[in-house]
């Protein structure tokens, strides 16, 4: 049961970093420069810096379901990649927020609130990601702990 749950985790991982990268390569460079997207070329280029960071959450995710294949969800690796996964998260969080008046300023003069909606969603979502992975990351070290000091204690 637990391997068939970590492939469909790693196939998802694998289809949200595939959409991500053909979203990066095939639809934002012919949409920048365009007619129709005047004053919005530097957001459009601007989605390219938390795009690192994406993939990188994304990799280090996958590495975590790895660790929880191979035996070693309580260990050291596992704590580095859910640190990781925390800044990245963050990160995200932090270029969105500081793109945000960009988006408010380009938004007003389109009069498209969703927009800034959308620029919201993804502020709230990458900071409970963020929050999540530091949760998880704080409770996978205390289990850490108390596993070894069973281990010393037999």
């Amino acid at each position: 049961m637990k391997k068939s749950s970590t492939l469909f985790l790693k196939l998802v991982i694998l289809l949200l970093g595939s959409a991500a990268l053909a979203f990066c390569i095939f639809v934002i460079p012919p949409t920048i420069g365009s007619f129709s997207t005047q004053g919005y070329d530097p957001i459009l280029a601007g989605l390219y810096l938390p795009a690192v960071p994406f993939f990188i959450a994304l990799y280090k995710a996958f590495k975590l379901l790895t660790y929880i294949d191979n035996g070693q969800a309580f260990s050291d690796l596992s704590v580095k990649a859910l640190k990781a996964i925390k800044y990245c998260g963050v990160i995200i969080s932090a270029l969105f927020i500081a793109g945000i008046p960009y988006i408010f300023t380009a938004a007003e003069k389109d009069d498209a609130p969703g927009v800034v909606a959308l620029g919201l969603i993804i502020i709230f979502a990458s900071f409970v990601i963020a929050v999540f992975a530091a949760v998880l990351e704080s409770l996978l070290k205390n289990a850490i702990e108390l596993k070894s000091e069973n281990d010393l204690t037999v």
